[in-house]
């Protein structure tokens, strides 16, 4: 299942999107991972969650985000929650439709059984029609 926290940047999506990482260590029996573009918000995680910082890798492509996302989620069997803060910036989307983004990573999130819990910085109007039933919070 892929969830969706949209609004524009500097409406909370990042502090919402710690504390449901957070809270997803108490019900989950899996692995929790964290994708960010930076560690700064490090000490803002459980302990228990894998903080990965993207920008240490060479990632350059929307192609090369999604060939990534499989190699942690090939790493990982146990891998049941996934979250991405800053989706656009990491997965190189900005100011492209992201439909196809969407559906691509619901099918990833069915096949593997993971929840992918995206940070998007749009409004909710904004998100293409593909999008809007994903939408769990809009800020």
């Amino acid at each position: 299942m892929v969830q969706i926290i949209a609004g524009q940047k500097g409406k909370g999506k990042t502090t919402y999107l710690l504390e449901r990482a957070n809270l997803a260590v108490k019900e989950s029996k899996g692995s929790i991972v964290y994708l960010d573009k930076s560690t700064k918000n490090m000490h803002s995680l459980n302990t228990e969650i894998r903080l990965v910082n993207v920008s240490d890798y060479p990632i350059r492509s929307y192609n090369a985000f999604i060939g990534f996302l499989c190699g942690i989620i090939s790493k990982d069997y146990d891998l049941e929650y996934l979250f991405i803060d800053s989706f656009l910036k990491l997965a190189h989307l900005e100011d492209e439709d992201i439909a196809s983004a969407v559906i691509e990573l619901e099918q990833i999130s069915q096949q593997y059984g993971i929840t992918i819990v995206l940070s998007i910085s749009l409004d909710a109007s904004e998100l293409p029609e593909v999008a809007q039933s994903k939408i769990a919070v809009s800020l």
